[in-house]
């Protein structure tokens, strides 16, 4: 019999309050707005700059209620609105090229890669601070005599050492490496963290209203006393409604598994898939690099980046879908290579 946890759209009802409500409104308000002059920009009329402008303007309406909605929430923390404004624009540049629709596969990596390295710094950030470490590094150099390198880095261990990466496959695979190597880079010891891989899907023949969430444990990988007292890091490029990360991690508590902490790690996510997240869950804390306003009927992030396990790992074939190992090695070499730790951990947990 198989073994498979469903939770429906309407297990996340309930959560959100009547402000989130209000808001979530009121954004949505504001994007449809800007909606009706996108088809006047795309036609490229006499009035194309006037359009443009207004374009702009509803943004940046959007940007100033996104930044009131979210300075009242602790556990909600969004790239933009938490650094200095020059990151801002290094966030911005990412975000531009991932969504444009001429960027592909290849330059979509490198910039998912690039992301994640910006949310590293902004979930450990605040820590690296305090104290340092000190790195002795040995160089290739040998005369007159064999040559070190003595480096200060963040000293971020405390934080990163008790950490287990979640992975909500498929398209969070690549992610995850992303961060597990960067903590494993930012660690005195070289930590390579345990991973968790956890096969979930959403049923995209639904709407968002009726939207099911499958969770297979028997394509599932993972230990759960590994995960017990432990610091779970789950890194997905998209959040849109939260639905497979609150299907997870309810299983796990339902397991009894009592996690230090929970962060939830991604590029975009919509305004309404994060609170959803923040009001179903207790002890998380959400971590974007941008917040986008709204959900279309069918659960997407618009204005979106399109389905990014697709421009990440490339469409499978519906009769033969590809297994971990598999979409590993269709990486290629150079990335099988970079993240070669990460790599042997999972070939580990897969094949125990």
């Amino acid at each position: 019999m198989s073994n498979k946890i469903l939770l429906k759209a309407e297990a996340l009802d309930g959560f959100l309050t009547e402000e989130d409500n209000k808001n979530i409104l009121k954004m949505t308000k504001l994007y449809e707005d800007t909606m009706l002059c996108f088809k006047n920009l795309d036609q490229k009329q006499s009035n194309y700059q006037e359009i443009k402008e207004q374009i702009i303007k509803k943004y940046q309406d959007m940007g100033e209620l996104m930044k009131d909605i979210s300075s009242k929430e602790k556990d909600l923390k969004i790239y933009a609105f938490e650094t200095h404004q020059t990151k801002h624009g290094e966030a911005s540049r990412i975000i531009a090229k991932l969504r444009d629709e001429k960027t592909g596969h290849e330059e979509f990596v490198y910039y998912i890669q690039r992301a994640f390295e910006l949310m590293f710094n902004l979930v450990y950030g605040e820590e690296a601070g305090k104290n340092k470490n000190y790195l002795i590094v040995k160089t290739p150099v040998n005369h007159p005599v064999k040559n070190y390198a003595v480096h200060k880095i963040p000293d971020v261990d405390s934080e990163i050492n008790n950490t287990v990466m979640c992975v909500m496959l498929r398209g969070a695979l690549l992610p995850s490496m992303i961060m597990s190597k960067e903590i494993e880079e930012y660690s005195s010891t070289g930590y390579v963290t345990p991973f968790a891989l956890f096969k979930i899907k959403r049923d995209d023949t639904k709407n968002e209203t009726n939207m099911e969430y499958i969770l297979d444990l028997d394509k599932s990988y993972y230990n759960l006393d590994q995960m017990q007292g432990k610091d779970l890091i789950f890194a997905d490029p998209m959040n849109a409604t939260g639905g497979s990360m609150v299907t997870v991690v309810k299983y796990l508590l339902d397991s009894g598994v009592k996690p230090k902490s929970i962060k939830f790690i991604n590029v975009v996510s919509s305004l309404k898939g994060a609170l959803q997240i923040l009001r179903a869950l207790d002890n998380i804390t959400c971590y974007t690099l941008w917040m986008d306003p709204i959900l279309n009927d069918k659960a997407y992030i618009m204005p979106g980046l399109g389905d990014a396990g697709d421009r990440l790992n490339g469409k499978d074939e519906d009769e033969y879908p590809r297994n971990m190992i598999q979409l590993i090695a269709d990486y290629g070499s150079n990335i099988s290579q970079l993240y070669r730790s990460q790599v042997r951990k999972i070939e580990e947990t897969i094949l125990g």
